[in-house]
C-alpha cells in the first residue's frame, strides 16, 4: 500500500491510497492520518480509488480518522469508485456516516 499527500490547501488535504488497505497496511494510513489531522488539518479527503482490497482494520482507521477531524472541527469524505469497495462501506452503514463520493470532481 502506498499513502501520498496529493493536496494540501487551507487546513484541508487530499489523501490517495493505492493498493490494499487491510491488517498489514492500516497502522501506515493511521499514522498518517493521525499526524496530518494533529498538524492541523481537519478537512481531509481520502481518495481510495486505486484500493483493491479493503478489510474491517482499514475501516476502523477511516472511523477513527472521521473522529480526529470532527474533534478538530472539520470533517472525513471518502473517494471509491470499485463496486467491491463502495460495498463493503454500504454492508457496514459506514456510508450513512462517511461522505461516501465516486469522484474527487464529486
Amino acid at each position: 500500500m502506498d499513502v501520498s499527500i496529493e493536496h494540501q490547501l487551507d487546513g484541508s488535504a487530499v489523501v490517495g491510497v493505492t493498493g490494499e488497505l487491510d491488517v498489514f497496511t492500516a497502522p501506515k494510513l493511521e499514522e498518517q492520518l493521525s499526524q496530518l489531522i494533529a498538524g492541523g488539518t481537519s478537512g481531509v479527503t481520502l481518495d481510495l480509488t486505486s484500493v483493491d482490497f479493503l478489510d474491517s482494520t482499514g475501516l476502523g482507521v477511516m472511523v477513527k480518522a472521521l473522529k480526529w477531524a470532527k474533534e478538530a472541527g472539520g470533517n472525513l469524505q471518502v473517494v471509491a469508485s470499485e463496486e467491491k469497495i463502495v460495498k463493503v462501506f454500504r454492508i457496514t452503514g459506514l456510508d450513512e456516516v462517511m461522505s461516501l463520493r465516486p469522484t474527487l470532481g464529486e
